[in-house]
């Protein structure tokens, strides 16, 4: 899939668990760990809005779109 997600890499940034951003995001450590290993086919506005304000970044800091140079 082309879009990756990158908590990992803001949950470093802001020097927060993933326990802890479960907790201010409403959400379980499990589900939290579909979306961070990129297992998600979807995510709700909600869910992202929530994810963004806790870690403090826009959508963009969170979601990449790699293009598939296979076409």
């Amino acid at each position: 899939m082309p879009i990756i997600v990158n908590i990992d890499v803001m949950l470093a940034k802001r020097k927060m668990s993933a326990t802890e951003l479960a907790e201010k995001v409403g959400i379980s450590l499990p589900n939290l760990s579909i979306l961070k290993t990129n297992k998600a086919k979807a995510i709700r506005f909600s869910t992202l809005e929530a994810l963004c304000r806790a870690l403090d970044c826009q959508p963009a800091d969170i979601l990449e779109y790699q293009a598939d140079d296979s076409t």
